[in-house]
């Protein structure tokens, strides 16, 4: 799968974990919601990092925690 895809699942997996709406965690980090709208729906070719950090602080994890999911195994992965 590509990176975007990995991306967009792990968000909307920890949206659900956390009993947020893409709304309240937009509120919570101040972020635009056409932009995590973005990232969900995959329009976005590349996630910045920094993005990545901030959505790690709505989720109060680490970058870390935030990749150390199945998505990212680099054989799931199609970097092409």
């Amino acid at each position: 799968m590509k990176t975007q895809k990995a991306v967009a699942l792990r968000v909307s997996n920890l949206l659900i974990k956390n009993n947020l709406t893409q709304y309240a965690l937009c509120k919570k980090i101040a972020m635009a919601e056409e932009t995590l709208r973005s990232i969900i729906d995959e329009r976005y070719k590349t996630v910045k990092l920094d993005t990545i950090i901030l959505l790690c602080d709505g989720f109060n994890i680490s970058l870390k925690e935030f990749f150390d999911d199945d998505l990212f195994k680099r054989e799931n992965l199609d970097t092409d």
